[in-house]
Formats: C-alpha cells, sequence, structure tokens
C-alpha cells in the first residue's frame, strides 16, 4: 500500500475498520471471550485503542462512547442481552492463551 497517498490509505484503513465493527455487530453470537482466545483482542481492545487513537491526536473520547460506537449500543445493554456466561472451557482456554504469552515474553 505504499503506493497509495497519506489520504487515501488512511480512507481505505478507515473503511476497512469500519467494516470490521459492522461485521462483528452483525456477529453477535460471537463472544469477546472467543475473539481473545482466538486472536488476542476483542471489542473491548477496539474501543480501548479509538480512545487511544483519539488521545495521540489530541482528540477527546471517553471509554463509554467508543464502546457504544464498537457495540452498536450502551456497553451495559449489549452485555445483558448478548454476552454470555464463559464456560469452563473458555475460562481455560484463555488461561492457557494467556499463560503462553507470558512464557513468550
Amino acid at each position: 500500500m505504499e503506493h497509495l497517498d497519506d489520504a487515501t490509505r488512511t480512507e481505505l484503513e478507515a473503511a476497512a475498520f469500519r467494516r470490521l465493527v459492522k461485521h462483528l455487530d452483525d456477529h453477535k453470537e460471537v463472544q469477546n471471550i472467543d475473539l481473545m482466545i482466538l486472536a488476542d483482542f476483542c471489542r473491548n481492545c477496539l474501543s480501548k485503542w479509538l480512545v487511544s487513537a483519539a488521545e495521540e491526536r489530541g482528540a477527546t473520547l471517553d471509554i463509554e462512547t467508543a464502546r457504544e460506537y464498537v457495540y452498536g449500543m450502551p456497553y451495559a445493554e449489549w452485555k445483558k442481552n448478548h454476552q454470555q456466561d464463559a464456560t469452563p472451557e473458555q475460562l481455560a482456554a484463555l488461561e492457557a492463551r494467556q499463560a503462553n504469552k507470558s512464557e513468550q515474553a
């Protein structure tokens, strides 16, 4: 993508990010813990990355506003309507992933 000018690259990256957020919204059945196990990020990570990006640019974005953007609704509402309790297997898989990361560091 080095052949693209900065503005075009930024537009493409933003479009891809919006598509990722929509894809996650279309697949609410995919739990955050599953994302953490498989990809080491989740919807909350995206929210935090948005806040961090805003801060780096001198803009103000609070975490709840970022979460509402990523989740498509207030976070508490999403949790109530879509978040399931983690299974023992999911918790064990996440713990194993975190332990593996610690060993590699």
